[in-house]
């Protein structure tokens, strides 16, 4: 079997380099990596970590739990959560806490067992009972994504309310009085923080505050476009709506086709974070644009810098969202604006 000399003398390198590109990465240049893995590679070496990591009582894997593996909004917050922890010499399981309450127990007793080093929530869901006095005994563990105040979590999150208040003004800003808004699930966090920055916007306008202009949906596509049938088909249809994710407001934009109408010329469609497919619908979709890479590199770094045992508390990021101005948004029609009429003659044949 290749020994570490070998592997030293194929990556032209003390064998000492080797063991600190192998246990500390960190503390190795780039270039030096590579070779370094380049000539493991080449050499066929294969150190015994396991052996390694239990006396260092570490396992240098870091478990993530995903509200839904599918949903592409989290696919670039994974990719930084991977670039980060690999660059410091840490595996990254993922776990799916989608319908599999027993897969997700599973993974959450690898950090209790001590089979896993941390672990990164992308949710506000915690899956276990924390209390108060239990808190500051867990396990490494940083929240990405959503913010739940009760709990006394390192976080990395942007602000909801406001991005959510800044995209719902650009629609009042250009003459919209009339929007509705496909929130997400009554008990979510952010869908709450964004329900309050629809309001203020709406507020600030003078905007219609109508209970009938919300419809609660699971931020799916199917229930962007589902509810978005019901808002319209209502006896004082909107001429805008704000959707709390993109996923909800394609579907959406699907059903308004359906029904015969134009967007943005009958009615005004916005969604939220920025996903890949956004700017591909038709037309190009208006939302809000979540640094989703940096939000999972950086719940990363958070980790791994607790892990190091960095002393003290570990405050939280807020990370910039930006409102992005695209196709799927123009002033309403002057005339609809000051009817009640429907924006425009709905086919029901088309369902």
């Amino acid at each position: 079997m290749a020994t570490m000399k070998d592997v030293a003398d194929l990556a032209g390198v003390s064998t000492a380099t080797v063991s600190r590109a192998l246990m500390n990465p960190e503390k190795v240049s780039v270039s030096t990596r590579k070779r370094v893995e380049e000539a493991i590679v080449e050499a066929g070496y294969a150190p015994n970590s396991l052996a390694r990591n239990l006396r260092r009582n570490e396992s240098k894997t870091i478990v993530v739990i995903v509200p839904d593996i599918c949903d592409t909004y989290f696919s670039e917050i994974i990719r930084g959560i991977e670039d980060a922890a690999l660059e410091q010499g840490y595996l990254v399981l993922l776990g799916d806490a989608s319908k599999h309450k027993g897969r997700e127990n599973a993974f959450v007793n690898l950090v209790f067992t001590k089979q896993a080093d941390g672990m990164i929530l992308l949710g506000s869901d915690v899956p276990f009972d924390v209390s108060k006095e239990e808190q500051r005994n867990l396990p490494p563990l940083v929240m990405s994504c959503e913010y739940a105040p009760e709990l006394e979590l390192p976080t990395v999150h942007i602000d909801n309310l406001t991005a959510a208040y800044d995209i719902v003004n650009h629609l009042t800003s250009i003459g919209h009085r009339r929007v509705a808004q496909i929130s997400g699930p009554r008990t979510s966090p952010l869908s709450n923080f964004r329900h309050r920055g629809y309001q203020q916007a709406l507020r600030r306008s003078g905007g219609a505050l109508d209970d009938g202009f919300t419809a609660y949906g699971d931020f799916s596509f199917d229930s962007g476009a589902q509810l978005a049938k019901e808002l319209l088909s209502s006896s004082l249809a909107p001429t805008a709506i704000f959707c709390h994710n993109d996923a909800m407001a394609i579907g959406a934009m699907q059903t308004v086709k359906k029904m015969g109408l134009r967007i943005p010329e009958d009615i005004s469609v916005v969604g939220f974070d920025d996903i890949q497919y956004s700017a591909y619908t038709d037309p190009p979709l208006t939302t809000v644009k979540q640094p989703r890479y940096e939000i999972g590199r950086e719940s990363a770094l958070m980790l791994l810098a607790r892990l190091k045992g960095h002393s003290g508390s570990i405050p939280s990021k807020i990370l910039e969202a930006k409102s992005v101005i695209r196709e799927s948004t123009c002033p309403p029609a002057s005339a609809l604006e000051g009817s009640d009429e429907h924006p425009a003659e709905v086919n029901p044949a088309t369902f």
